[in-house]
């Protein structure tokens, strides 16, 4: 989460790539030799477990991918490609009835420390993910989404190298093969203390506890993680245990946060870093490196979308007119035009998928009134006739003044100026809202907590949508941040992943849109520009990538100094 961002699930979001490369500015690294590189993060992250709620963000998924234990990723063309350190070929569907998914793991798959890679620590992640009392404390592991975990019905190795996963009887999903979850060793639990994890749950929550709160030491990915602090770095080095056909190329790796793209191109320019994936766009800070030929900078739509939620716990949004009113007042296009000037920025009308995929359906240009239009004599109206009293001051059928604060990630300026946006639009409508910035590195744990009525932040996810409906609206994930409930939307969304059969599967979200978007829970803005900017006389190998939840930390094992 950017300075906003949460990551939706890597089996879930949406994404379209349309990379196009021009030259930009330059220096060289100080960070010490040819060998060694350090690339900036945009914001920091407070918990290390990825897979809780106030885990489950952008920034901290970047910074351990070049360890990260995943069997996958989406490339820059939207193919998923399999973890050849981990798996010896892509995985098998064997059956449908139960699903069930097979998982050949390349023979000498193995943690950093020489313990082998295989079934428990599948089981592990299962556990944590499962929101069930019986495997996991609930109140310790507080999953990001339950959709897969909530659905497995076993987990075992059935052969040498072979981990077969089998869900539920009546459970489906056309994007079986995309598990993306990021995997943490279930020996080094034991090893901390944690041995009865498999048949105590109150040791498992502990486990998942101890996870979040220590840096990770171990890695099966290129790179081995050998210093770290929360919220600020990590530091790399070579993973000699290491599986991937791919050697890494680099002696140190250091990923540090730099707060802002203004300072992410000021540190590029004086070489104190080499380059980066700005987590806000800027057409003026990119200008400044458009002349240097040191510096190459990549454009590209990405996966990341912009929107507005709001708190339904709030005791005036808990009222659906007045969300709709205020969604409404709210004029995204004016928002894009202040933020994206000269740019061919697009309102975006879908939770799951942009206008690019060819299973998009207009749903939020059928709301009425219509959001995100700017009406303010149509939000009025709808105000009036549900009971407002409408005028420079609004007020609620039992007189009492309507105010409400919005939260923005402190340092990002477009979903600053957003905020400001907000706060004239909604006094068009009597509305008085404060604004209040997120500090860095914190957005996990307002969102978590609910502490907000009003709040933009991103949603960073792949080509994949299956777990996107679950995760955003389900009353029971712990991602519905707004406590959002509708009578049967969870029927609705349990159809999402009800067949194999792609297409049908995204008429059921979109069922599941048409349902949540007049409720006016929350409001998609804009698909956000992407940039990465980095020194082609420090490293190469780099590859933007608009549909990996790392960006090009993706491909990190194939980075080499120039």
């Amino acid at each position: 989460m950017r300075p906003a961002q949460a990551r939706a699930y890597a089996l879930a979001g949406t994404a379209a790539l349309a990379a196009a490369g021009l030259a930009a500015c330059g220096g060289g690294s100080d960070s010490g030799g040819d060998s060694e590189a350090t690339w900036a993060i945009s914001s920091g992250w407070e918990s290390w477990n990825e897979n809780t709620a106030d885990g489950n963000n952008s920034y901290l998924h970047q910074v351990l991918t070049p360890g990260a234990t995943l069997l996958g990723d989406f490339d820059q063309d939207g193919q998923w490609v399999f973890n050849d350190a981990l798996l010896s070929k892509a995985p098998e569907l064997t059956s449908e009835s139960p699903m069930t998914v097979e998982y050949t793991l390349n023979e000498n798959a193995q943690w950093s420390d020489g313990e082998d890679f295989g079934a428990d620590d599948f089981t592990y992640i299962w556990y944590q993910m499962s929101g069930d009392e019986a495997k996991c404390a609930q109140d310790a592991c507080v999953p990001a989404s339950t959709d897969w975990g909530a659905n497995v019905a076993s987990i075992e190795e059935t052969a040498e190298n072979v981990v077969t996963m089998t869900y539920v009887d009546g459970y489906l999903d056309p994007e079986w093969e995309f598990f993306g979850l990021s995997m943490y060793p279930a020996h080094i639990a034991v090893d901390n203390g944690f041995a009865d994890w498999k048949t105590d749950p109150a040791v498992m929550g502990e486990s998942a506890t101890w996870f979040a709160q220590n840096p990770p030491t171990w890695s099966t990915g290129p790179y081995t993680p050998t210093d770290a602090v929360a919220g600020d770095y990590v530091t790399y080095e070579p993973n000699d245990k290491y599986q991937g056909t791919v050697d890494p190329g680099l002696d140190k790796l250091t990923l540090k946060v730099v707060e802002g793209t203004e300072s992410i191109v000021t540190e590029l320019r004086q070489g104190s870093i080499d380059g980066a994936w700005p987590s806000e766009f800027s057409q003026e800070e990119l200008d400044k490196v458009a002349d240097d030929s040191a510096i190459t900078t990549e454009v590209y739509e990405g996966s990341i979308w912009l929107h507005i939620d709001t708190n339904t716990n709030n005791e005036f949004l808990a009222d659906q007119a007045l969300r709709q009113a205020v969604f409404t007042a709210i004029d995204n296009e004016d928002i894009i035009a202040k933020n994206y000037p000269d740019t061919e920025v697009a309102a975006r009308k879908n939770h799951f998928f942009n206008a690019a995929s060819e299973f998009f359906v207009d749903s939020l240009g059928a709301t009425d009134p219509l959001q995100g239009s700017g009406d303010a004599d149509a939000a009025n109206a709808a105000l009036e006739a549900a009971g407002y009293t409408t005028g420079d001051t609004l007020m609620t059928p039992d007189g009492d003044p309507v105010t409400l604060d919005f939260r923005y990630g402190e340092g990002d300026l477009t979903r600053q100026t957003t905020g400001e946006l907000v706060q004239a639009y909604l006094a068009e409508i009597g509305i008085d809202v404060s604004l209040e910035a997120i500090p860095d590195g914190d957005l996990g744990t307002v969102l978590s907590e609910g502490n907000f009525d009003m709040i933009i932040f991103g949603w960073s996810g792949t080509p994949a949508f299956t777990t996107a409906p679950q995760q955003y609206f389900a009353s029971d994930s712990s991602s519905n941040f707004g406590s959002y409930t509708l009578d049967g939307l969870d029927e609705a969304i349990a159809k999402v992943r009800s067949t194999t059969d792609i297409a049908e599967s995204a008429q059921f979200a979109n069922d599941v849109d048409a349902m949540v978007m007049p409720a006016a829970f929350t409001l998609p803005l804009l698909d956000e520009p992407q940039s990465t900017l980095y020194n082609n006389g420090t490293l190469t190998g780099i590859v933007a990538n608009g549909n990996s939840q790392a960006g090009p930390l993706w491909n990190v094992r194939e980075w080499k100094p120039a």
